[in-house]
């Protein structure tokens, strides 16, 4: 299993924890949608976050979406993943080039520039579970720390990090989310955030090599840190072409006519995977006989 999950708990259930290893999932998106290093940076970090919020869901169908849009030059990123540690998502400017951060790093910040996060859980409820906030940094993991302290009142500490090849491929990526449960103690709080303030940046742990156990070890040793699953994680796209198709039947009778007048065949292209759908003119008349509109 080279990209996984573990899910653990410390200090009698009062802290729960997440920590991922995610190196061949951004490998992946990054080989996929082509994309460069500070794409490559924004989206590795929000699939390594939705891989882990997804788990925390407990519903076999739920669905979990993260978005970014922003003012800056990569317009804005989604991303969607399930309770089984499959994650999928996009950037809306995979090429964005930027000069680096006056910290030497990719900037990621400066690509997302103002914006707003949200996040949405459909759990199968009539109405899904929508939150937003206010970009803070533009960095992600202090935008999703903000986003659950504000949104979903859980005091949370979020670390993610992608770190990148001479060769723009990606040599880590990985990350953590730390949440304290309503009951924790006052002493349980106080020893936890000054463990968190003395940890090093999780860029340089996984440069380290350090496991996702390894990490979390690191932060919660001294809390009876229990490891309580180690679950697979992985880019999964879930298009096909009947899936396609009812996306074609949706846009109603009229536009499927004017492409049929057009003779011409059409092609669907996936945003998650890039994975290209063609359509003859013949199989659009078929698809005209089903739809309702």
């Amino acid at each position: 299993m080279t990209d996984y999950i573990i899910r653990a708990s410390a200090a009698n259930n009062q802290i729960r924890a997440f920590a991922a290893t995610t190196r061949d999932l951004v490998e992946y998106a990054r080989e996929v949608h082509n994309n460069s290093p500070i794409a490559t940076a924004a989206l590795g970090r929000l699939l390594t976050a939705g891989a882990m919020m997804g788990i925390m869901m407990k519903g076999d169908k739920d669905l979990l979406t993260l978005q970014i849009k922003g003012t800056g030059p990569i317009g804005g990123i989604t991303v969607t993943a399930n309770s089984r540690g499959t994650v999928k998502g996009y950037a809306n400017n995979p090429e964005v080039m930027l000069p680096p951060s006056p910290e030497g790093k990719l900037d990621v910040g400066g690509a997302f520039g103002a914006g707003m996060l949200t996040v949405i859980k459909d759990l199968g409820l009539k109405e899904p579970y929508v939150g937003q906030t206010n970009l803070v940094s533009g960095e992600i993991a202090e935008d999703l720390t903000y986003y659950y302290a504000t949104s979903e009142q859980v005091p949370s500490s979020v670390a993610l990090g992608v770190l990148m090849n001479k060769n723009n491929t990606v040599r880590r990526a990985g990350g953590f989310i730390i949440q304290l449960m309503p009951f924790a103690d006052e002493e349980v709080i106080s020893k936890l955030e000054k463990k968190i303030s003395m940890l090093e940046p999780i860029s340089s742990l996984l440069d380290k090599d350090m496991t996702p156990e390894m990490i979390l070890e690191q932060l919660l040793g001294d809390f009876d840190m229990e490891i309580l699953d180690k679950l697979p994680t992985s880019y999964e796209c879930n298009c096909s072409k009947e899936r396609v198709e009812k996306a074609v039947i949706s846009i109603g009778r009229k536009d499927i006519q004017e492409m049929i007048d057009d003779n011409e065949p059409i092609e669907v292209n996936c945003h998650f995977c890039n994975e290209h759908y063609k359509f003859e003119v013949d199989e659009l008349k078929v698809l005209l006989s089903k739809a309702t509109h």
